[in-house]
């Protein structure tokens, strides 16, 4: 019997409830499987971990993640730690895994199961049926380009610097995730990009289509930009099939997306 490794990462508020039920289900398949079972080990993370050691993530509990099979997550933040200095806020233990463990592709699906029709904002014939998967590029762009930083100038103001970077691999393989993906499913991928005002918009754009040409001829695709594609999900979600992002239009427009189906919390 194969048995995998776990590490278990409650973190804040909704993450501690959450994991609780997550340890009951591990318990039971450990009772029940024949073919597999799970060992479970628990870290800090977040502001519960800023709390008892003073860093969202400690270089131990980092080293258990990277050490197990996978890691189960639950969420980090909240009002009480709304204050801290930046570079010490909850998130940022989330977003050092994220880059530590190299997990660049965020699969977000929206996916309208008939009894949460009604509890959509839009008309149950609108978003009956709707499967979209938003793939988000989850390690680049503007949450982890640097300068990122918050400087006071020579006259007293204050200026606030975010940098938004892209390569050509981090463009290519998040592609490639999406035409593995839609391959799967309705064989079409929307690129959402904002080629028309950001140069990492122009690259995505390029890399975009030249992976589509050399890899995936046999997948439809299409551009659109991230402002129009954030509108087509209200008028129109059903056009869509897998949508690829970079980070920060990625966080934006699965929510959006996750809201269409009536609720972000009971998405898998």
């Amino acid at each position: 019997m194969t048995t995998h490794s776990l590490l278990l990462m409650p973190g804040d508020g909704i993450g501690v409830e959450t994991m609780a039920e997550v340890e009951r289900v591990l318990s039971f398949f450990n009772d029940k499987s024949n073919a597999a079972s799970f060992e479970t080990k628990s870290a800090l993370v977040g502001g519960v971990s800023i709390d008892k050691h003073g860093v969202p993530l400690t270089k131990e509990a980092l080293a258990e993640a990277q050490a197990a099979d996978a890691v189960i997550f639950g969420s980090v933040g909240g009002p009480k730690w709304d204050n801290v200095p930046y570079e010490i806020r909850p998130e940022a233990g989330l977003l050092r895994l994220r880059k530590e463990l190299d997990l660049f592709a965020n699969l977000r699906p929206a996916i309208c199961y008939p009894a949460l029709a009604e509890a959509s904002s839009l008309r149950r014939e609108v978003v009956e049926g709707l499967d979209i998967l938003i793939l988000r590029e989850l390690t680049g762009g503007t949450y982890f380009g640097e300068p990122k930083e918050i400087v006071t100038l020579e006259n007293g103001e204050k200026r606030a610097v975010d940098t938004t970077i892209y390569t050509t691999h981090e463009i290519e393989r998040i592609a490639k995730v999406a035409f593995d993906l839609a391959r799967k499913r309705g064989n079409k991928v929307h690129s959402a990009e904002k080629r028309n005002v950001m140069a990492t918009g122009v690259l995505w754009n390029q890399v975009v289509t030249a992976t589509h040409k050399a890899y995936a001829a046999d997948v439809q695709l299409e551009h659109i930009l991230a402002d129009n594609c954030a509108m087509q999900l209200v008028r129109n979600p059903k056009q869509f099939d897998v949508v690829v992002c970079d980070n920060l239009f990625g966080d934006i427009l699965s929510d959006a997306a996750a809201m269409l189906t009536g609720s972000l919390g009971m998405l898998p």
